[in-house]
């Protein structure tokens, strides 16, 4: 245990990339400026409820999913209490307005078999674009924890189509071609702009299965700290790096808030590339670098509730619904009408470990432009003023009048109500604008948005949800681009796929 990285944040890209390389004898120390690790992953209780604040359903987790083989050869699968959501439903996509209801299943072939059972004339076109999307997965080999190629990498044309264009080369009709971007809230989807392979590897990765976590997700925080701790580390909440010591392009030691210095022989960033540029004396990179890093498009961000229920009064609901209010606006509900706000919002009912026919509690995620904020952006958590607390109460009363276009009576249902707005996913996540998804990445100009895992630090890496790609599954693969920055490229892939075969 003669080598050291030192880990700037402890979100899901931190403890994945820490236990990542502690697993492979390079003692991690995690440094997490928060009271509660986890970044997406971490959870809050409410008079005895546990709420997720970010991961509410994953992909992944399925036979031969990526990222139950990655916590399988971690050695946390069997720690995990995990749930895998009714195969015949896995996502409800209800139109308002128009009163239908899609039902969506798991699995290739019965994906296929119902949306063309909804569109009997677009059948033929549906099983070409399903089998698109899983031909361009095949495109990023680190998707299926093979082993990567040396040298540039050629892509098809499709591979870096705007999402939107993708499914309209297959499809026709507007309304499907509108239903196949239910997804779009949790990559980011906007409209001539993210990736087809970004929405390909997301719809393929719950297409082949989704699952949900029993009693929160912030037991992966905490098995992942366990990895670390066993391998000789630690992950220390409470400790926010103010600066990183560099000279001679190399980092010397990071200092936090605390004024306690740590040194190792690699560092890792896992916070937003800003926040590191604010930690580095200025000058480390070059204005070029530093332009681009701040003209790189955020993601949006949301507005959430987070419901507390009164017993035996809405039954459990085992798969992610989304509410739309008609068609038409699947790509755009980040843009705020006082008129007609929310145009859609995605909810859910976690599991508990003692789940009966009732739910607990229920949870809203609505896509909202950082604008909306924008006027209290220099005020803090329980300190924004009596027109913030106005304008967030009448963003709750909405989103519940429209769940009582689902549930009757839902009022009567709700025994608390705690709403989290883009500020406070701001102030809690430490991302720009608020932006959920971190960085937009962008088929206009690709290279420009995607950011690699070196710098010009020799010793600097970065990882994270900025970095490659985002998400439950995302972000642990870029764990594995890290680490293999330092321990040489598949090294990572190899050792898992060895594990599995043994």
């Amino acid at each position: 245990m003669s080598k050291t990285a030192i880990i700037i944040g402890g979100g899901i890209g931190g403890l994945f990339t820490g236990a990542i390389l502690s697993r492979c004898g390079i003692r991690s120390v995690v440094l997490e400026k928060n009271a509660i690790i986890g970044g997406g992953l971490q959870c809050f209780r409410r008079k005895n409820r546990i709420f997720e604040t970010g991961m509410h359903v994953m992909g992944g987790f399925e036979d031969g999913g990526t990222l139950r083989r990655i916590c399988k050869w971690l050695g946390i699968l069997d720690s995990l209490n995990i749930h895998h959501i009714d195969g015949d439903c896995m996502d409800e996509i209800r139109y308002h307005r128009s009163g239908e209801t899609f039902r969506i299943p798991s699995g290739r072939e019965a994906f296929v078999e119902r949306i063309s059972e909804y569109f009997p004339d677009e059948a033929h076109g549906i099983k070409e674009y399903v089998d698109e999307l899983y031909r361009l997965t095949e495109e990023v080999p680190l998707f299926y924890l093979r082993e990567q190629p040396a040298g540039i990498t050629m892509h098809s044309e499709k591979f870096t189509w705007a999402a939107d264009r993708l499914i309209a080369y297959y499809v026709s009709d507007p309304r499907l071609r509108e239903l196949l971007a239910w997804l779009n809230p949790l990559y980011g989807g906007v409209e001539g702009h993210t990736p087809a392979y970004i929405h390909a590897l997301i719809n393929v990765l719950y297409i082949n299965g989704a699952s949900r976590f029993i009693d929160g997700s912030q037991q992966l925080a905490d098995a992942l700290r366990r990895v670390i701790e066993e391998g000789g580390g630690g992950v220390l909440a409470g400790q926010e790096v103010t600066h990183i010591d560099v000279a001679d392009r190399v980092a010397k030691g990071v200092v936090t808030a605390t004024g306690q210095r740590f040194e190792g022989d690699w560092y890792i960033s896992s916070v937003h590339p800003l926040e590191m540029l604010r930690m580095v004396p200025q000058g480390t990179f070059l204005k070029g670098f530093v332009r681009r890093l701040n003209e790189i498009p955020d993601s949006y961000s949301a507005f959430s509730l987070f419901i507390s229920l009164k017993p035996d009064r809405l039954p459990y609901i085992d798969h992610t619904c989304y509410y739309m209010e008609d068609f038409g606006e699947m790509w755009t509900q980040d843009r705020f009408d006082p008129a007609d706000w929310p145009k859609g919002f995605m909810y859910m009912t976690p599991p508990d470990a003692r789940q009966g026919e009732y739910a607990t509690r229920l949870l809203v995620h609505c896509i909202m432009s950082y604008d909306e904020v924008k006027r209290w952006e220099t005020t803090r958590v329980g300190r924004r003023g009596e027109d913030y607390e106005v304008w967030k109460q009448d963003c709750v009363d909405r989103i519940v009048a429209k769940l009582g276009n689902i549930f009757p009576e839902f009022s009567d249902m709700i025994e608390d109500i705690y709403a989290a707005s883009p500020l406070t996913i701001r102030d809690y996540y430490n991302t720009r604008n608020g932006a959920i998804f971190g960085y937009r990445k962008d088929c206009e100009n690709l290279i420009f948005s995607q950011l690699p895992v070196y710098t010009k630090v020799g010793n600097l890496l970065l990882t994270g949800q900025n970095i490659n790609l985002h998400g439950i599954c995302g972000v642990p693969l870029t764990a594995v681009n890290t680490a293999e920055a330092i321990l040489g490229i598949n090294t990572i892939v190899n050792q898992i796929n060895n594990a599995q075969d043994s």
